[in-house]
């Protein structure tokens, strides 16, 4: 006997709900093989669904474009920053500034090392602190360090600070968009689900042929066991639906549990 499998795609949980919505535009609700409840919840739920969907959709093309806009913009940051404590360095290996010269900007006065701009908190840490000192240092008389200048590389870091705000805030708006679209999903798979109980339930008289006939035109979707294509040859599910609603037999799918083997 073949089982049942269930959505668990958002193309597959649309497609099965615009199956049965079909044939619920098309059939009196006395001839309907599910209940007028169930046919409301699909009229008021789908159209939301797909919107959400759709919606979730741009938000994920804005996240990556901004993402790469974003990434652009940090590496541009870095490389001033970078920069900036090399010529420092240079500078005090030539002897025109002291190494004290480092403590303004948080270094340790003997190493020569540059401070490591991989992630966001050590971005935004030595970045302050490289502006800051610089602009002490240059209050006290000290002289500027050029090419690049403090004022270059604090343009660069405001851009990196706006980038940054503008991409988290996107991000957090892709996670909470996901979590509603986690709730609609599982909202739609109890209506899917309902719907095709109460529609097995109407024709549980027929033969089993007969039955999964009836049952696959309402969006409902059977795959046969291997032991079972064995000795009945391919499923011949394609040939039995009608032409009024196709249903691809695909991934998308997952085997519903109440009637897996």
């Amino acid at each position: 006997m073949p089982y049942r499998r269930l959505p668990n795609t958002d193309a597959a949980r649309i497609r099965a709900m615009k199956t049965a919505l079909g044939i619920g535009k098309e059939l009196s609700p006395l001839k309907l093989a599910f209940s007028a409840r169930n046919l409301v919840k699909l009229q008021k739920f789908l159209p939301s669904f797909e919107q959400s969907i759709l919606y979730q959709k741009q938000i994920n093309a804005a996240q990556f474009k901004k993402s790469k806009n974003f990434c652009e913009i940090e590496k541009k940051a870095r490389i001033y920053l970078t920069h900036f404590v090399r010529v420092m360095n240079m500078a005090i290996y030539r002897g025109e500034l002291s190494a004290e010269t480092r403590a303004f900007y948080g270094l340790a006065t003997n190493d020569s090392a540059i401070p490591s701009f991989s992630n966001e908190n050590e971005m935004l840490t030595w970045g302050k602190r490289i502006i800051d000192g610089e602009e002490t240092r240059i209050r006290k008389g000290g002289s500027p360090i050029t090419n690049p200048t403090i004022a270059v590389v604090k343009i660069r870091f405001g851009h990196y600070i706006d980038a940054l705000n503008n991409n988290n805030s996107v991000v957090k708006k892709n996670l909470d968009y996901s979590r509603k679209i986690n709730e609609l999903r599982k909202e739609a798979d109890e209506i899917i689900l309902s719907v095709w109980n109460d529609v097995e339930a109407t024709f549980s008289g027929l033969d089993e042929n007969e039955k999964r006939m009836k049952c696959e035109e309402y969006g409902l979707v059977y795959f046969f066991r291997k032991s079972e294509l064995e000795k009945t040859g391919p499923a011949p599910v394609a040939t039995l639906l009608p032409v009024r609603y196709p249903v691809l037999i695909e991934t998308g799918f997952t085997a519903s549990p109440e009637l897996m083997p």
